[in-house]
């Protein structure tokens, strides 16, 4: 009996990559996975073995727990939550699936109506369904497609990634009558449709079709469904246990496996099998007898080659040799901006180095990670020599600085050449992207770089040209860069300027933490310019949030207005129209008598009636009058005498008179 396994089968990169990632954790805390890593109980098992037990309710988490996302996804609100659960969350989202969250979640917020082919049970399309609020039409066939109201709204139509795609065809031509407008997504993946279409192929050429996967696994159900339809021997087992008795008459015999099957749980499917039927006993070694047709590679040599396919295990190359080329997936994946669906389309290009000539199955084991080290290098000099910038990633932080990966060449920073400005924590430069100037190449294991330099000279250039263009009057976008008691400094990039406490607001303020706060972009206008000391005087008061703009609109002379006393002066007092808005009330304008102070019949906060006498935009005075209203006389409305004429004058004398007015003089010229 031949036994012919399916090339694409197996752990999905998806899948793949959500195993490693769990059981290559180690932290010291408890680890949940939530929900059912994969469909696949011998996994299961052996996870909780090492401690990771599966959840299905986050409010079971606790701070400090670790959390693994599976390659089914959860929604965003989900994700939201565990944000502010303060645990640590290692995402396992299939890159296939992290995409149709990205397209439902635009479309959603442009109004559109989105459309979810799949099971409506299955915790992929429940996390799809949450990036659009739970507003989705879940379809699973032609029958709930039919039963959707017709709408004249746009329709953007997305399928669970496992989905069969002729079915898919299948209902989107029945949503196509009931929606004005279609748009369909491409969402079923690329290993999905290698897995089905070759199994399909497969199972018209064999006597029986074993199907390996987990029962409760849609994709595993999918290939089933295929195999059966070509196949009547067909079976679905989830390990080497539940096989099926062999009928002698068989003669091929077929194999694939679902997404969330492990590659030993089909290799002891195969072992079984071929127990079973007692060996292949004097078959050709073809791993040698193949080796041979290889003479002409040498290992260590650069090829090139076009893509093929791939699978969770190895990216497939056409390199024009009788055999095909494998390099390992993990190769691609440590690539945060990896897109299998760009990096790894059918027919493109690709450079790849010979590790190994025969790996025993007639395969070229190639690397792609060494070409890019190599080719790597080479720009590397280049860039050191003519002083070009390059990007990299910071991969790690290390004692006095960062290490940044470019394109498989190590590049150490320091800690001081990381930015232009004293940085304490250098973790959260770690997986970002930054441009650089190597500044030191000894050999390809002491090679310096340095972020400062790019960031001193951009913002020296961008300097340069502000004061080139600078005018009063124009406006700039910035980003506050710290705080004072006088104001605000704003980086206007490359150039600071100060906000005057008094050009924070209209309105007066002590503190300028009350208007602003370190990082926040703002739209500023320059009110001062010194380019010899190299000062820009900025304000953040906007014209239209002054209360005295288009005054004439709200106030006109003869209007009578109600305000409050805010202070008193000897020559009146100071009336509060609205929050910025003060008139004044002469003394003269008071009451209908003289009067000699304000305060004897005015206070503080009281409220009063006026009539506007006069408007001065410019000058931001508006003159009132009390009297011409309702004047506020004091309870005495007679004038108060002089001060010589407010003594006592007695109006009759009670001592009496001893002399007459000619002894008086007589005795003055005496």
């Amino acid at each position: 009996m031949e036994i012919i396994r399916a090339k694409y089968s197996g752990f999905c990169f998806g899948v793949d990559k959500a195993v490693k990632t769990a059981f290559e954790l180690d932290y010291d805390g408890n680890v949940y996975t939530l929900g059912e890593l994969i469909h696949n109980q011998d996994v299961i098992d052996e996870l909780e073995k090492k401690g990771i037990r599966a959840i299905e309710d986050i409010g079971k988490l606790k701070e400090g727990d670790c959390v693994i996302i599976r390659a089914h996804g959860v929604g965003k609100k989900t994700c939201e939550d565990l944000k502010n659960l303060n645990v640590k969350v290692l995402d396992a989202t299939c890159p296939y699936v992290k995409r149709i969250h990205e397209i439902v979640k635009k479309e959603h917020e442009d109004g559109n109506q989105i459309i979810i082919v799949g099971n409506p049970q299955h915790p992929e399309v429940i996390g799809i369904n949450g990036w659009c609020e739970g507003k989705a039409f879940i379809v699973a066939d032609e029958k709930d497609a039919e039963a959707l109201p017709s709408s004249d709204k746009k329709a953007v139509v997305v399928a669970q990634t496992t989905f069969k795609r002729a079915k898919y065809e299948d209902i989107c031509e029945v949503l196509k009558k009931k929606f004005a407008f279609v748009i369909k997504f491409d969402t079923i993946c690329n290993a999905t449709v290698q897995r089905q279409s070759e199994a399909d192929s497969l199972s018209r050429k064999v006597d029986m079709m074993i199907v390996i996967g987990g029962r409760n696994s849609s994709n595993t159900q999918k290939l089933y469904e295929i195999c059966k339809e070509n196949c009547s021997q067909t079976y679905l087992i989830e390990n080497k246990d539940e096989l099926p008795p062999i009928d002698k008459k068989v003669r091929r015999a077929g194999i694939t496996a679902g997404a969330s099957t492990p590659e030993k749980v089909i290799k002891e499917v195969i072992f079984h099998m071929a127990d079973m039927m007692n060996g292949h006993e004097g078959e050709m070694d073809f791993g040698k007898a193949l080796e041979m047709t290889f003479t002409e590679l040498k290992a260590n040599e650069i090829v090139k080659g076009k893509i093929i396919g791939y699978n969770n295990n190895d990216v497939f190359v056409d390199i024009g040799y009788k055999a095909d080329g494998l390099i390992p997936m993990e190769e691609f994946l440590d690539d945060p901006d990896f897109d299998p669906e760009k990096d790894l389309k059918e027919g493109k290009e690709i450079e790849a180095l010979v590790v190994k000539i025969n790996d025993g199955e007639g395969n070229v084991i190639l690397s792609k990670k060494k070409v890019d080290s190599i080719r790597g290098f080479e720009m590397v000099k280049e860039a050191f020599n003519s002083n070009t910038p390059i990007e990299a990633v910071i991969k790690e932080i290390v004692k006095g600085g960062a290490v940044a990966d470019y394109k498989g060449v190590r590049i150490f920073i320091p800690a001081s050449q990381i930015s232009d400005r004293f940085v304490k924590d250098l973790e959260p430069f770690k997986n970002k992207k930054v441009k650089l100037v190597i500044t030191e190449m000894a050999n390809k294991r002491r090679i310096v770089g340095s972020c400062r330099a790019i960031i001193e000279k951009e913002k020296a250039q961008k300097a340069e040209e502000f004061w080139n263009n600078v005018e009063v009057g124009k406006e700039y976008t910035g980003t506050v860069k710290s705080l004072t008691k006088f104001g605000a400094f704003v980086d206007l990039g490359g150039v600071d300027g100060l906000v005057h406490v008094s050009e924070l607001s209209w309105k007066k303020i002590d503190d300028p933490s009350a208007v602003l706060k370190v990082g926040d972009v703002v739209t500023v206008r320059v009110t001062g310019i010194d380019k010899e000391k190299k000062k820009i005087s900025l304000s953040y008061r906007k014209v239209e949030d002054n209360p005295w703009y288009n005054i004439e609109s709200r106030y006109s002379v003869g209007d009578v207005v109600t305000g409050t006393v805010l202070r008193m002066v000897p020559f009146g007092v100071f009336v509060e129209l609205e929050e910025g808005v003060e008139g004044l009330v002469h003394i003269s304008q008071i009451s209908s008598v003289r009067i000699g102070r304000p305060e004897e019949v005015l206070k503080v906060g009281q409220k009063v009636d006026m009539k506007i006498m006069e408007i001065n935009p410019e000058l931001k005075k508006i003159s009132l009058s009390i009297k011409e209203v309702s004047p506020i006389d004091p309870e005495n409305t007679q004038e108060p005498a002089s001060e010589e004429a407010a003594e006592e004058v007695p109006t009759e004398h009670t001592e009496e008179m001893t002399n007459t007015i000619g002894e008086i003089i007589s005795e003055k010229k005496d």
